[in-house]
Parts: structure tokens; C-alpha cells; sequence
């Protein structure tokens, strides 16, 4: 999408190490970028100078975007300002954009707060707005998470996600979209998946992981959510952060109620909120 447009630069693979001092920047959770960054999945970076960039669009597969940098280049605002919009049609889902920095709201405001909707009014309905919802960082407390699995056991089988595992559960929170393939996962990532029958009715598994940093992902099989699957699965996730030093993150949009349940229920407590704009198509 806009490879060729004029206001932009798609990064060629062999200078995505630029993008590293402004993205280590940011102070909010960035790692589904810095997968692309850092190349352990196939994205797409553009910026506003090939040599020299200052302002940054980071596309990860999985409809995620983080825009940062620079917000005085007109002709990269105005390519931004196209791409949301979806001028050329080629977006065919939706894709969800963060933007940390307060420039850059400030900035996306001023292009198109006549569209801006929220999340309640919009209601999912595909059309010329962005709807907008709030997406929450959350920090893990060991203590509360110790005290939480203390007061009682996990009465799930839960067992090390391996390859007969791998795509079991039909969803969109599962590793073959967060990875590039399965052999990638296994060598670098780590799953906790809770059985049912001999079934995987819950994984739980590494979305991002670096520098002993793990953010969790986690889906469970339609069927038999409200049983205590996940949060069996995210449990033996966590233990496995606790035991190699790993410290586990979480984020969701905050009218996901489950999500923000299960996080709470885990120990983790939620610290920043902003914006989550749903590009439409």
C-alpha cells in the first residue's frame, strides 16, 4: 500500500537499524514494532528520508501500526493523511494505529478530528470515521500475582505448547500471526497451552520477546471460555517469567472486558492509557 507515493519512503531492510534511537524513545510499550525492527517478523517501515529519517510508520502484520518521530515534514503528513484514509483502496481490514508522543495526537487532531468517533458511538460500523478507543499498558506485580495463585490451585492441564499444538486454536491472538513461521516460534518463544479432553482450549505464548521482556498473547478455543482456561494458561506463562527472569507484559484495549479481567486476575496493573485509532478500509 502507497509503496510508490511520493510523500513517503518505504525503508529498505538494510537501514531499519536507523529507526532503533527514535524508537527506544518512546515510553510506552513498543515491542510489536521493535519485532519488525529488529526483522523476527515480515513488516513494513516508512519513513520521510531514506538516509536520514526522523518521522516513522511502523506496520506490523497483524494490523498493528505505531506512528513517532518528526511531525514537521508536510509532504510525510500528507501521505499519512492518505494512507489513514485509505485514499487508494487497497486496505482491506482494519488496522490499529498508536501513536505515543503527544505531538503526533496533537498532529492526527488536527488532520481529522472531524472524524474522530468513539469506540461506543461508532460501535464497529465500517465507514469514513476513526473510531477511536483507549488502549491500556499494564505492569506485572509478582507480589499480587504470588498472593492471587496462593489463595488457591490451578485445577487445569496445562503442558508446554509444542508443534502439535502450534495452530490448534483458531482465533487471531495466536502465534502463527505474531511470528513468521513455526520454527521461528520454537527456537525463540515460548507457550503454555491448558487441555481439555486432549484438546488446546487456551494458549498462552510469547506475542514479543526481548531483552528479558515477554508480552503475552493469549486466545482460547471459543467453546470453552469462562472455564478458567486462560488464566491456567497465562499462569504456567508467568511462572516460566518468574523462574527465567523474564518480566511479562500485557496490553489491551481497555472495553476489551476480558482481557482487562484476566489481567487484573494475573497481578498486573494497568499504568498508561492512549489513544487506539481503528483505521477503517
Amino acid at each position: 500500500m502507497f509503496d510508490n507515493c511520493e510523500n513517503m519512503k518505504l525503508l529498505p531492510i538494510e537501514n531499519y537499524h536507523k529507526v532503533t534511537p527514535a524508537l527506544h524513545l518512546l515510553t510506552v510499550n513498543y515491542l510489536f514494532a521493535r519485532f519488525v525492527v529488529e526483522r523476527k517478523i515480515e513488516g513494513k517501515i516508512y519513513v520521510d528520508d531514506i538516509d536520514h529519517p526522523t518521522a516513522f510508520y511502523v506496520s506490523h502484520p497483524y494490523s498493528m501500526s505505531l506512528l513517532f518521530g518528526n511531525t514537521g515534514n508536510k509532504a510525510f503528513n500528507e501521505w499519512v493523511k492518505e494512507y489513514i484514509l485509505n485514499t487508494d483502496g487497497t486496505r482491506k481490514r482494519h488496522e490499529w494505529l498508536q501513536a505515543p508522543e503527544e505531538k503526533w495526537r496533537t498532529k492526527l487532531t488536527q488532520l481529522f478530528g472531524d472524524r474522530f468517533v468513539s469506540v461506543e458511538e461508532n460501535n464497529g460500523a465500517i465507514n469514513d470515521k476513526i473510531e477511536v478507543s483507549t488502549r491500556v499498558n499494564f505492569k506485572f506485580n509478582k507480589e499480587k500475582f504470588l498472593a492471587i495463585k496462593a489463595m488457591g490451585s490451578v485445577d487445569k492441564q496445562v503442558v508446554r505448547t509444542e508443534k502439535l499444538h502450534y495452530g490448534a486454536i483458531p482465533g487471531t491472538v495466536i502465534p502463527q500471526n505474531f511470528w513468521n513461521n513455526s520454527d521461528d516460534f520454537f527456537a525463540l518463544g515460548v507457550g503454555f497451552s491448558s487441555m481439555s479432553d486432549d484438546k488446546v482450549a487456551s494458549t498462552a505464548f510469547s506475542a514479543f520477546i526481548f531483552d528479558g521482556i515477554l508480552e503475552i498473547g493469549i486466545e482460547t478455543a471459543a467453546s470453552l471460555k469462562g472455564q478458567g482456561h486462560a488464566f491456567a494458561a497465562c499462569s504456567s506463562l508467568i511462572d516460566y517469567c518468574i523462574v527465567n527472569n523474564y518480566q511479562p507484559v500485557w496490553g489491551c484495549k481497555k472495553n476489551n472486558i476480558g482481557s482487562y479481567r484476566l489481567a487484573c486476575r494475573l497481578g498486573f496493573e494497568p499504568t498508561i492509557t492512549l489513544p487506539f485509532y481503528r483505521l477503517n478500509y
